[in-house]
């Protein structure tokens, strides 16, 4: 046993390198399994391919304005004769951002074919269709952790010599993956977010309230985009977010040891650990998948559950051993105290998503209110929903502060960015029972389009009722591991800014660090503004264009002409493109401009930018979510059901929170890490 232990110990590089390839190669085996099922008639295929060239066409325009900044930015960054950035650094940015594109890409093209072959599944019953929805978000979630620990793997190997050559500066080159994939995550939420609420409001507005016509009625010229929306949104752009964090939270853990542990000669130790708890966490996830089994709706919500649970046990005794047995730590840290932290870290995500359940579920209490206050009309609507979405941001904030408190008293800032690590150790799966929710919403959108029996539809919508919540919880994860990674990458932040050996030191009483404090807490509400108001700008000529199509093309109501979905898809698409590019800039140039002024006056920034858009970013997810759950609530039958006066109001209410939840939200917690991981790229340009 003790040379086996050893054997982990001098390999661990390799370990976790081929545990991010198993990774890959499972995603790849899922996507064939997927692609062996029945796809349905020709009409159901017909549908699906139109959803299926929207995403595409998005996702290349998008990755083509992308690959320019890329390159821009690259460039930047590889004729910089700074020390600390050159061009080891520039390729690095470069492959972070080509790996979380990829991940990206690879998820949605599954995501739109797996939707199809799930509504057919949903003709022979629940568990079928289960099987095939949770498989194409296990694509998605392999695929994210296997090329970001890969990637991680060869530069760390390639940069510090096989982890011969490990301090500052190598491990600074490595931050650039980082940076690569935190620029392509933004983008893609911002982008992904303004094309699927866009879609979503115009086919909402204009088809449920102002038409009369159900959820995905074929007749509805928003529809198409409305399901690209989702994969381009909820599937791609989630999985950019979550690559970045994954990236984001092993990067600091790494740079915190270095700075921490430095001249001690066990900080291998501490360098490597990060990705020995990311590999072995892709294993656990991997056997959690398979546990994910029901046989109907009632056991739906617990078999995503048990699987997620199995997996997070299973990364919990790995990483005792991983502490406790295979490592020979820096004097300074014992095992059983790293343990404490990656565990702080992974109850804290496991005890945020279950807070966020409790807020935007249909079967609790606060959506429930939600839906009844609609009965008076849209306004009473909105007032408790962002009621809600108020107080839901208490509990995460504490739970947070308890991960960050138990993390620091057992290992300090590196605990700290550890918790981080643990908290997305298990993303394979939590990322694939996130992911698997677009897919039973697209599925449940071509049952209806084909004109299919009922029972699939309610079979489908059975799916997508889990899959709004799990996405409201993966949403709650995606911040609260933002939180973790942030603070550890602001942590860096100090460590690298020291001129002396001592870290940096924010004083509150200086005006610098003031007046970096308010710049930083403005930041996420002129960037929720922007968009926001680009949701609302697409919105409206989505909107003039379904009620143009429903006024002069004869035959639509009737079902006998088809509406122009083409159109829709380019408006959202038009409308992304264009308004995605001014948020995005701001995030990346707003660290440069204030670093280049002052260290200081940067660190008060990404001090307050943290602290506001976290709990910014809380509010918005949760009250849309629970917006959107309320009118489902409506929908299944309470208070009016569907066409009642509430049900009208409540669909008022969710079109609100569209762009909270799916937009401005989710898109802050990218905010708040690309601009602290900015700051750590070019923090050496600052200190010149």
């Amino acid at each position: 046993m003790q040379t086996f232990t050893l054997f982990l110990s001098s390999n661990i590089i390799w370990i976790a390198g081929g545990a991010a390839l198993l990774a890959i190669a499972f995603a790849v085996l899922k996507y064939f399994l997927i692609m062996k099922e029945n796809a349905g008639d020709e009409k159901m295929q017909a549908i699906s391919k139109q959803v299926q060239e929207g995403a595409a066409t998005f996702l290349n325009s998008e990755y083509r304005w992308l690959a320019v900044f890329v390159v821009v930015v690259a460039a930047a960054i590889g004729f910089s004769k700074v020390d600390g950035l050159g061009i080891k650094t520039a390729i690095a940015f470069a492959s972070g951002a080509t790996a979380s594109a990829l991940a990206g890409y690879f998820g949605m093209h599954t995501a739109t074919r797996a939707a199809v072959r799930t509504t057919q599944a949903a003709r022979k019953g629940l568990a079928d269709a289960l099987a095939i929805s949770f498989s194409s978000g296990a694509v998605m979630g392999m695929s994210v952790v296997g090329l970001a620990l890969l990637g991680l793997s060869i530069f760390f190997f390639l940069y510090t010599d096989g982890g011969a050559a490990i301090n500052p500066t190598t491990i600074g080159q490595i931050i650039g993956f980082s940076f690569g994939a935190s620029s392509i995550a933004l983008f893609s939420r911002v982008g992904g977010g303004i094309f699927t609420k866009a879609a979503d409001i115009g086919a909402d507005l204009v088809g449920k309230v102002e038409a009369g016509i159900p959820e995905d009625d074929p007749r509805n010229p928003a529809t198409i985009a409305d399901n690209v929306g989702d994969n381009v949104g909820d599937v791609a752009g989630m999985g950019a977010d979550l690559f970045e964090s994954y990236v984001g939270s092993i990067v600091a853990a790494m740079t915190l040891a270095v700075f921490t542990f430095g001249g001690d000669v066990n900080m291998k130790s501490a360098v490597v650990l990060p990705l020995a708890v990311a590999g072995f966490g892709i294993f656990a996830s991997i056997i959690g998948t398979f546990f994910v089994k029901a046989k109907n709706e009632k056991g739906l919500h617990a078999a995503l559950n048990r699987g997620l649970i199995i997996a997070s046990v299973l990364a919990i005794g790995a990483t005792w051993w991983l502490t406790n047995k295979v490592f020979t730590l820096p004097a300074s840290i014992e095992g059983m105290n790293l343990f404490y932290t990656i565990v702080a870290g992974i109850v804290a995500g496991v005890a945020i998503g279950k807070i966020t359940e409790y807020y935007t579920s249909t079967d609790t209490r606060p959506v429930k209110n939600i839906a009844k206050q609609s009965e008076t009309g849209a306004a009473t609507n909105i007032i408790h929903g962002l009621a809600t979405g108020m107080e839901s941001v208490a509990a995460p904030v504490l739970i947070i502060c308890l991960g960050i408190f138990v993390a620091n008293h057992f290992a300090g800032v590196y605990g700290v960015a550890l918790a981080a690590v643990g908290m997305l150790s298990t993303l394979g799966i939590s990322l694939g029972i996130d992911a698997y929710g677009p897919v039973a919403d697209n599925a449940g959108g071509l049952a209806e389009m084909a004109k299919l029996p009922k029972e699939v539809r309610e079979r489908t919508d059975a799916l997508d009722a889990v899959g709004n919540t799990t996405a409201a919880i993966g949403k709650g994860f995606a911040i609260g591991s933002a939180a973790l990674t942030a603070l550890a990458l602001f942590a860096a932040f100090s460590q690298g800014a020291s001129l002396d050996g001592t870290p940096l030191i924010l004083d509150i009483n200086t005006p610098k660090v003031i007046i970096g404090l308010l710049i930083g807490g403005i930041l996420p509400f002129v960037f929720s503004s922007l968009t926001m108001r680009a949701v609302g700008n697409a919105a409206f000529e989505m909107v003039k264009e379904v009620r143009r199509q429903f006024r002069e093309i004869p035959g639509i109501m009737e079902g006998t002409t088809p509406p122009d979905a083409a159109r829709c898809v380019k408006i959202s698409t038009d409308g992304a493109l264009k308004q995605m590019i001014l948020p995005g800039l701001i995030a990346i140039a707003a660290p440069i401009l204030i670093g280049l002024w002052s260290v200081q006056v940067l660190g008060g920034m990404l001090a307050g930018a943290l602290v506001v858009g976290v709990m910014l970013a809380i509010f918005m997810a949760n009250a849309g979510g629970a917006w959107d759950n309320a009118k489902k609530y409506i929908e299944n039958g309470n208070f009016g059901g569907k066409g009642s006066d509430a049900h009208k109001a409540a669909v008022v209410g969710d079109t609100v929170g569209d762009p909270f939840k799916d937009t401005s939200g989710p898109a802050l917690n990218i905010l708040i890490k690309l601009m602290t991981v900015v700051s750590l790229v070019f923090l050496p340009w600052f200190l010149s």
